[in-house]
């Protein structure tokens, strides 16, 4: 496909590169097919320890110059990739598309994410500022300044294979960082195309070798970086489990984490809601990206007086959706990302049913022509319990669970019962009922909307959650903060040395 040639991404001996050269490695070899066809797209070199070392040790090196070039510069040299970035927006759609089995729309909307990062990191670059304070002691000026933490290691999860590292790396980088970048192993050819456009233009503006890494590998490789304490810092997204055992290893060694984890989203559908807009957004919710955002809709929370009319336009929209090949931008829904999400898929089917849930929606693995990968999934609706252990929980596919609700505090109730705390929204006109759910006796996650659903989000918001979630965030607002480590100054101008709090140390 002309895309792949555009992108560069054939030899399999790449896998493990430091931004300026691709190191040889004798690491298994990650074979890439796609969801879509089950096609052989390439395969990748997995990083040997051998080349993980090298890796490690050329963005130390590159550390110590980096961090000297003015912020504005590195602001720069991120401006470029942004133009960069849009000029292959097209065929970086389309791999996105093939590889991860996203709709064409859905993978060039992830592009456009890294582009307005990069737009945002810009900004950024010239606003990374600190505050001063009045000090207790005369002739004494205190204030506080923001430096960059080394190298910061990124792992990406398969949902968003460029987007997500491009949150961290984008800002991290005009801190002042530098980083080291393993992608999902489900999606190891978008990780190369990105790190071929990064290097391009990180060579034309002679930015040292290592500021840019890429590793590729599974769980071994993920548990290198966990308990390699030359990284002072981890951004991770993935399963609460995974968070839950890198979480405990970086704490070990007093590193730190930002974790993006489960979710297992609401949208609270009041008696005053805009039942068509309701609508929109409980469909894209549930239905985009196949179920496998961390954002995605997994629970509807609908009120009675209104359940059977929504319920009734839910089936009818159902009904319209096209599932088929994502390059298609006539079909709204493409695969799964591989037989094992299926295979859960169905295993949450069959639990929903043991316990009592009842499918108005039938599910199932759709088979025929256009189909032959075996990952194409029908989404499913099921009306179901709050107290059901599968409810509960995250499912990674298209299945939709309906509940029923009297008043708008049993609906914040139902909302906040589960143990994840990513995304969260209500569909109402009513403004009692908004503020209600906006307050602290409200939503308990870190993404609250009204009427809008709860999958997507603009650069502009830091991006996480709390609970299961992880509790990080990542992308806007003062997220950069957390690529960074805070100094505390006190400066002393007088002829005197007095000690805070009025203590008298004489001699």
């Amino acid at each position: 496909m002309q895309f792949l040639q555009q992108l560069q991404i054939q030899k399999e001996n790449e896998g493990t590169s430091t931004g300026a050269a691709w190191i040889q490695s004798k690491g298994e070899l990650i074979l890439s097919f796609s969801p879509v066809d089950n096609q052989l797209i390439g395969a990748v070199a997995t990083t040997d320890k051998a080349a993980y070392e090298q890796v490690i040790e050329t963005a130390q090196s590159a550390y110590l110059q980096w961090r000297n070039w003015p912020a504005p510069k590195r602001g720069e040299v991120v401006r470029q990739l942004g133009e960069a970035l849009r000029k292959d927006k097209e065929a970086l759609g389309q791999l996105v598309s093939y590889e991860m089995g996203k709709s064409l729309q859905e993978g060039l909307g992830e592009v456009q994410e890294m582009i307005d990062i990069c737009d945002f990191a810009v900004g950024l670059s010239r606003q990374l500022y600190g505050l001063t304070m009045h000090s207790e002691r005369p002739s004494h000026r205190m204030y506080e300044q923001w430096h960059p933490m080394g190298i910061v290691g990124i792992i990406s999860a398969f949902n968003f294979p460029v987007a997500v590292w491009s949150w961290n790396a984008a800002l991290a980088w005009v801190c002042g960082n530098v980083t080291v970048w393993k992608p999902s192993e489900k999606t190891p050819l978008c990780g190369n195309a990105i790190q071929k456009i990064v290097e391009k233009v990180f060579a034309d503006n002679d930015v040292p070798e290592g500021v840019n890494n890429l590793i590729q590998g599974g769980r071994e490789v993920g548990e290198w970086m966990s308990k390699d304490a030359r990284i002072p810092l981890i951004s991770a997204t993935g399963s609460t489990r995974m968070g839950k055992e890198l979480n405990k290893e970086v704490a070990g060694r007093l590193g730190k984490t930002i974790l993006e984890l489960g979710g297992n989203n609401a949208i609270i559908i009041t008696e005053h809601a805009d039942l068509d807009m309701s609508l929109i957004g409980a469909v894209f919710g549930a239905v985009g990206t196949a179920g496998q955002r961390c954002t995605s809709t997994r629970r509807l929370i609908i009120h009675e007086k209104i359940y059977d009319q929504f319920v009734e336009k839910l089936v009818k929209a159902y009904q319209q959706i096209k599932i088929g090949n994502p390059l298609d931008s006539n079909n709204h829904m493409g695969p799964l990302i591989d037989k094992d999400a299926v295979k859960m898929y169905l295993q949450s089917i069959e639990a929903c049913e043991k316990e009592g849930g009842k499918f108005i929606v039938e599910g199932g693995v759709l088979e025929g022509a256009g189909y032959e990968s075996g990952c194409y999934v029908k989404p499913c609706i099921a009306e179901a319990k709050p107290q059901y252990k599968i409810v509960q929980h995250e499912t990674f596919a298209p299945i939709l669970y309906l509940l029923k609700y009297t008043t708008i505090e049993e609906a914040i109730a139902i909302q906040n019962d589960v143990p994840q705390g990513l995304s969260s929204a209500i569909m109402t006109l009513n403004m009692r009922e908004s503020e209600l759910f906006l307050s602290a006796k409200g939503s308990d996650c870190g993404i609250a909307n009204v009427n809008i659903g709860t999958s997507g989000a603009e650069i502009g918001g830091a991006f996480g959650g709390e609970k299961e979630t992880g509790g990080g965030r990542e992308s806007g607002s003062d997220a950069w903060k957390a690529y960074m480590r805070r100094q505390t100054n006190t400066i002393n101008w007088s002829t005197q040395l007095p000690l805070a709090q009025g203590i008298k140390f004489d001699f």
